[in-house]
């Protein structure tokens, strides 16, 4: 089965064909600021990015007929549970007006459903970042005017688990126990039981670890007088939380590999900030072990942060006596894309229905 995959990002679109799930043609098209400046919004640059997709596509004599279908990186829609989805009418619309937020991912679908249909293919997207499987306690905040929401690396988290699962265990997703650890621009850590992430860190809007560029978790009193001080207005405050938070806020770089190299020749405060992101990781692990009952058939760590021996042996330290802890670093995208629509092609799942 010969799928496209779409991925874009805010100035790149990464695309890529696989047979079945062997890799036969990558490539990263970039977009210079100067490029994407006549657009005013995302959903503008629809048109802009589809054409360069086809073009690349013919420059490597790779025909749209030749397809089985193409899958997009799906973008902020409304909660769904984890899977692969038919790129349908009421997943458009969501995607064209922006429904949960506008971002470049938003993209993928669009995209993908309009090459799909052109040839006659089916289209589809694959855990998306708003993937919510949380458990009804897991919601409660501790006020009902705060409700705890699902934002974490859905796709990247569980193909590491189907991997894992299949590799090193012999047996389906379905039938584990994983707490697995995203490691990047962001960090989310999330319980997995029987296929589902019954509870997970909203890793983009304050809540977990601190990681290269966000703040996690915040003391709720000092961060409230903060927002009243007159100093910062909204949009600075926000930016400290997503962006200019975690070890950029401390150490004037999100570049997790350059903060490794300042710690190991003998920059202290390099050293203690790097150390306290392992602590908190291991800290949400422990965390996200009681919310499985103790019942954790291992730990599984990814992401690019994961690539540090260093890091991943601070937080091993702390969390092996739960349960062996494996790492997979980096995160391949395109290929969990790829399986996602495999699995479909392959009636191995069914295509779920957005709602």
């Amino acid at each position: 089965m010969k799928q496209l995959i779409i991925n874009p990002g805010s100035t790149s679109t990464k695309i890529a064909v696989f047979e079945d799930e062997s890799l036969v043609f990558e490539k990263t098209l970039r977009h210079s600021n100067e490029e994407l400046s006549p657009y005013h919004n995302v959903a503008d640059q629809f048109e802009f990015r589809k054409q360069l997709i086809l073009e690349a596509l013919k420059e490597n004599d790779i025909k749209v007929e030749s397809l089985n279908a193409v899958v997009g990186r799906g973008g902020l829609l409304m909660p769904i549970e984890g899977g692969t989805y038919a790129v349908n009418d009421r997943l458009i619309e969501d995607l064209k007006t922006n429904v949960k937020g506008e971002h470049a991912s938003n993209l993928g679908g669009l995209i993908a459903r309009s090459i799909a249909d052109e040839v006659s293919i089916p289209s589809f997207i694959v855990d998306p970042v708003v993937v919510d499987e949380l458990d009804d306690v897991a919601r409660i905040s501790g006020h009902p005017l705060f409700e705890r929401i699902s934002i974490w690396h859905a796709l990247n988290q569980k193909a590491v688990a189907r991997r894992a699962a299949k590799e090193k265990f012999g047996k389906d997703y379905n039938e584990m126990n994983f707490v697995v650890v995203h490691l990047g621009g962001g960090i989310s850590v999330g319980a997995h039981k029987k296929g589902r992430v019954i509870d997970v860190n909203n890793a983009l809007n304050g809540e977990g670890p601190f990681s290269p560029e966000r703040s996690g978790s915040l003391p709720a009193d000092e961060l409230v007088r903060l927002c009243f001080s007159g100093k910062y207005t909204e949009a600075e405050i926000k930016k400290m939380i997503v962006g200019k938070g975690g070890i950029t806020a401390y150490l004037g770089t999100n570049n997790a590999k350059e903060v490794s190299e300042r710690a190991q020749s003998g920059d202290e405060k390099a050293k203690l900030i790097y150390s306290a992101m392992a602590y908190q990781v291991a800290k949400a692990v422990g965390e996200y072990a009681v919310v499985l009952d103790g019942e954790v058939d291992a730990i599984l760590i990814t992401g690019g942060i994961a690539y540090d021996k260093n890091f991943v042996q601070m937080i091993e330290n702390k969390v092996k006596f739960i349960a062996d802890v494996i790492a997979y670093p980096g995160e391949d995208e395109l290929l969990a894309l790829a399986q996602g629509g495999l699995r479909v092609l392959n009636n191995t799942e069914s295509a779920k229905e957005y709602k």
